[in-house]
């Protein structure tokens, strides 16, 4: 079953922005949409009860997980353990999508 569809196309950010959308809400689970233009950051954070999942599905991304960095290419998965800081950044010229997977909600347990 389909909850919702995410037309890439539709997320079109300009230079240095950030775009979001929420793809799935539930008691215990969140799948978000992120779209970075060029020079976009999504700044570092932790999920300290947690464990978040991000999807590549366009493009090539930076992964920021700790103090370590990684290219990572669409498609790809990147597992992010709970109360580890994770971000992402576009270093390239085209837009880049992902989705991050957070299970269970903080608070839900």
């Amino acid at each position: 079953m389909t909850l919702d569809r995410l037309d890439l196309d539709d997320l079109s950010p300009e230079a240095g922005e950030v775009q979001t959308a929420e793809l799935v809400v539930t008691d215990d689970v969140l799948v978000k949409a992120f779209a970075l233009g060029p020079d976009a950051t999504l700044e570092p954070h932790e999920h300290g009860d947690s464990t978040n999942v991000f999807h590549v599905l366009k493009g090539e991304v930076t992964v920021i997980q700790g103090d370590d960095e990684e290219r990572v290419s669409a498609p790809g998965v990147v597992l992010h353990e709970r109360g580890v800081s994770h971000g992402a950044r576009n270093d390239g010229d085209d837009v880049v999508v992902f989705t991050a997977s957070l299970c269970p909600l903080p608070g839900s347990g």
